[in-house]
């Protein structure tokens, strides 16, 4: 835009119309600021979808990691490949899978794990640098009929021979029984112990790790007959 001042000399020149000029430059000018900001803002409400409102970026953390399990039941011969959690979020869907996988195999009885028991999981094979690999499980879910069961081994064995607590956690939907194939029972309870995350029992017989998110404990059982 090209505005025309009146000359500064000549007849038609006065204080007045000068000041008059210089306000009307700056109208103008000033609508023309106004213009460009409203057509600005129509720009990044088109955008918006894909800019980080003002000090997200500083404070932001990476909210898409993939959060993924590959198990096998060793009772039930089921596998399952699950992504269970992205960033900070569980997902629903995945979380029900999970606890039907790991149903107590006996009763068929399921519950609703604590899903911080599956991050348990997946931090050890993280620091075992087996991302991809699977999980053999030898227990997951007990219902309280099934862990007595267990611990008596139907009534013929004293609950002290066979290595299965009273109170399991089990029963609370906090615990899994784990082997990982190509890593020794003591390599695995010992990547189990360096996350101080939760109870870890050690079955050396059996061959299995006991991972639980209890009260951070640890156990050895030498016993035999110490598996379902």
């Amino acid at each position: 835009m090209n505005l025309r001042l009146p000359s500064v000399s000549g007849p038609l020149f006065s204080k007045r119309n000068f000041v008059r000029s210089a306000l009307t430059v700056t109208a103008l000018s000033l609508t023309c600021f106004i213009s460009s900001a409203r057509a600005h803002d129509v720009d990044v409400q088109k955008l918006g979808a894909n800019i980080a409102p003002a000090g997200a970026i500083s404070t932001a953390t990476p909210s898409g990691q993939k959060y993924e399990l590959k198990l096998y039941h060793l009772h039930t011969g089921e596998s399952l490949d699950v992504v269970y959690r992205i960033g900070n979020t569980y997902i629903p869907s995945a979380m029900d899978k999970l606890n039907h996988f790991l149903r107590d195999h006996r009763t068929e009885d399921a519950s609703h794990y604590d899903p911080k028991e599956f991050d348990v999981l997946h931090q050890i094979m993280a620091r075992l640098n087996r991302n991809n690999g699977v999980i053999d499980v030898v227990c997951g879910y007990r219902t309280p009929w099934s862990n007595n069961f267990l611990r008596t081994r139907g009534g013929r064995v004293s609950p002290t021979l066979t290595g299965v607590a009273k109170n399991s956690q089990h029963m609370q939907a906090k615990a899994i029984d784990i082997r990982v194939p190509g890593v020794s029972t003591a390599m695995l309870r010992n990547t189990a112990l360096s996350l101080h995350e939760g109870g870890v029992g050690y079955y050396p017989v059996s061959q299995f790790v006991h991972v639980d998110v209890g009260p951070v404990r640890q156990w050895t059982f030498r016993g035999g007959r110490d598996s379902d």
